[in-house]
């Protein structure tokens, strides 16, 4: 009996393991896509002269906003997340500081998602082409 149960806790492990590894590669492909879309939209908007902006970070309870050294455009009406002159994508949340009232904020760049606000509650989700393409200015919101 106690065979059983080891040997159904291996399998069970080795099951979880291939979820977990495919789940990570589907990660990094969906990734690789929104970067090189963001990739296409960084060089379209300098070709477009579409001027980035000096980009916020806001406090994670939204009571305080930051200056950040970061330029680029803001993919969301709420200003929550961007793409900077650099090509990365960066969620523009940080932990509220006084240090960082005084000096700003230094947002870290994040693994682009293919949609923006997938899983959210606040339902405004939106595929990362369509804010692309806002940003441009070739669609409307």
């Amino acid at each position: 009996m106690a065979d059983d149960a080891a040997a159904w806790r291996d399998q069970r492990s080795e099951a979880a393991a291939a979820h977990a590894a495919e789940l990570e590669r589907r990660r990094a492909a969906e990734s690789a896509q929104a970067r090189a879309m963001i990739a296409r939209f960084v060089a379209e908007a300098r070709e477009r002269g579409v001027a980035p902006v000096p980009l916020r970070a806001r406090s994670y309870d939204g009571q305080s906003r930051y200056r950040t050294p970061l330029k680029g455009w803001y993919l969301r009406r709420n200003e929550s997340v961007a793409v900077g002159t650099d090509g990365e994508f960066y969620v523009l949340t940080v932990p509220g500081s006084l240090r960082a009232l005084l000096t700003g904020a230094t947002p870290e760049p994040s693994d682009p998602p293919l949609v923006l606000g997938k899983g959210a509650r606040d339902g405004e989700s939106i595929d990362l082409a369509d804010a692309l393409a806002i940003a441009l200015g070739t669609a409307s919101r």
